[in-house]
């Protein structure tokens, strides 16, 4: 049975790409990326067409967002795995592409220089925010 595709979501650096308020309730703003994340599920704004469908998706979420992974799955963000990482939020999407990129096609979303290096030499492909997220208005 072959695996579907993973995506790997920024949380900080995804909600942080749009100046909307974020900053005020970073819990509310990872909730809310997660809730369109389960739409994302179904088909991608600006992916790759070859990444395949339909995905299984984490989102990665650090500091005062981390609550968030405790909260009971409710039915929109129900196919979102959500995980806390407890140091770097960077270090804990390596440590997920690294388990995972030999075994399925691994994106990680993330505009985080930094990373998109960290990732691609482990062999993920990097998507940008936009791929999940539209600017409001």
């Amino acid at each position: 049975m072959e695996l579907r595709p993973l995506l790997i979501v920024d949380s900080a650096n995804v909600v942080g790409s749009v100046p909307d308020g974020w900053w005020r309730d970073r819990a509310g703003a990872a909730r809310r990326l997660r809730d369109a994340l389960a739409v994302a599920s179904a088909g991608l704004h600006d992916g790759p067409s070859d990444l395949g469908q339909p995905l299984d998706i984490v989102l990665v979420v650090e500091g005062a967002a981390r609550r968030i992974a405790e909260d009971a799955p409710d039915s929109s963000g129900a196919n979102v795995r959500v995980v806390a990482a407890f140091g770097s939020g960077d270090d804990a999407i390596v440590d997920l592409v690294r388990r995972e990129a030999g075994t399925r096609t691994v994106a990680v979303v993330t505009a985080d220089r930094g990373l998109r290096d960290r990732v691609i030499a482990l062999g993920a492909r990097v998507l940008g925010p936009r791929t999940v997220r539209r600017d409001p208005g």
